[in-house]
């Protein structure tokens, strides 16, 4: 059974332009993406072709600077963009963002060379990003990375295995974090590696329990040698930036999380005032009714978080605990609520002629991607009480 269309968000909105983007994005959805997401899914085809139309739509780089292609707008904005399209497919939505956050290095702390020559193709050009940081033995403890960068008269020569890369293999261009210098946080630096680079591979797409659209892959770097232009802010600056990236990715994950939750809960709904037992619809039952009062509700809640944080962002303001409480309560929101989505179509909903269980499926990796939720709690707490002591 195809996805249902979903029900229209109210949502508060800060310009007509806005509007008029939402609007835009919605019908990209309705139109171009949500027929086949079950379908392709099922099949683990990457929707390439998605990717270019939203490129030629202006919707890869709207975040950042229009003079490099970029479309200026809010978080606040952007950040409904995502949940849009994730609620019509996560592949795309957490594509989107993915995108995002491996423009991100170059955009805020590429030099004014390195922005004119990259951005333009990066967030209007056609091309697509993936995000290097993980590695096989260093996940949670990313700061503990063991792919080496080595000078070599005025390259790098690049050498180490990134595990866990949404776009690998598929991707355009790589922004990948690399040991320079001492152990720990302070010896990392930051690179841009083009896709087709000498030495560069990736390995066979992992087989994932959801998002089987969406290749994730180990990329391999033998001796891929780039220029120092290729460096991105100063040596050992590179888990400063990779952290700063991942404060604004993690939104984009909070919004995603919600684009899933709602896509489940009108699922939930209209299968509840369609399917009849004992004489009458089963959202008469006011066991139910209380289910689908309490799912609304939790994503309610997590709009308001993820956007509250963006509106910090936007103004400049630190947002680093609002962002992993964002992340947190947001993917633990889409969990409950694809469970219970799950549970109000009974039978069916264990069945893939219904995409209830898809988004249960594909709301799981949302606690684990981009620091898991045990990483958040950690976060938030440091932020609140301080450091661990030792």
């Amino acid at each position: 059974m195809p996805d249902r269309a979903p029900q229209p968000v109210d949502r508060q909105l800060p310009t007509d332009e806005a509007r008029d983007l939402i609007s835009l994005v919605r019908d990209i959805a309705q139109r171009e993406i949500a027929p086949n997401a079950a379908e392709e899914e099922d099949a683990g085809r990457f929707p390439r072709e998605i990717f270019a139309l939203l490129s030629q739509s202006g919707l890869l780089g709207l975040p950042y600077d229009s003079e490099y292609g970029g479309g200026d707008q809010p978080y606040e904005v952007y950040l409904q963009v995502l949940e849009e399209l994730a609620a019509a497919r996560l592949t795309v939505g957490l594509g989107v963002s993915v995108h995002t956050l491996a423009s991100y290095a170059l955009a805020a702390y590429g030099t004014k060379e390195q922005q004119t020559e990259h951005l333009p193709a990066m967030l209007g050009g056609g091309l697509l990003g993936a995000y290097c940081l993980s590695e096989p033995s260093s996940g949670s403890d990313a700061a503990s990375l063991r792919t080496k960068a080595v000078r070599d008269g005025d390259d790098w020569v690049i050498t180490g295995t990134k595990a866990w890369i949404t776009h690998g293999g598929v991707a355009d261009f790589y922004t990948v974090m690399a040991r320079t210098g001492e152990e720990g946080p302070r010896g990392i630096t930051a690179f841009l590696v083009p896709g087709d680079a000498e030495g560069l591979s990736a390995a066979a797409p992992e087989k994932k329990m959801g998002m089987k659209g969406s290749p994730t892959a180990q990329v391999h770097l033998d001796g891929v040698r780039v220029p120092d232009s290729a460096r991105i802010g100063d040596e050992g600056q590179g888990f400063a930036i990779a952290l700063a990236a991942l404060d604004s990715g993690r939104l984009g994950i909070a919004a995603c999380a919600i684009g899933v939750a709602q896509a489940a809960l009108d699922e939930a709904m209209a299968y509840a005032a369609e399917r009849r037992q004992f004489g009458r619809p089963i959202a008469d039952f006011q066991g139910l009714r209380f289910m689908i009062a309490d799912m609304a509700t939790q994503i309610e809640a997590g709009r308001a978080l993820y956007l509250s944080a963006a509106r910090l962002r936007d103004a400049g303001r630190p947002f680093a605990r609002q962002a992993a409480m964002a992340k947190l309560h947001c993917t633990d929101t889409a969990m409950r609520v694809t469970t219970d989505a799950v549970q109000i179509l009974g039978g069916y909903g264990y069945t893939a002629d219904f995409p209830a269980e898809r988004y249960m499926r594909e709301a799981k990796v949302l606690q684990i991607v981009e620091g898991t939720n045990q990483i958040q709690r950690m976060v938030i707490a440091r932020h609140l009480v301080g450091p661990e002591t030792r």
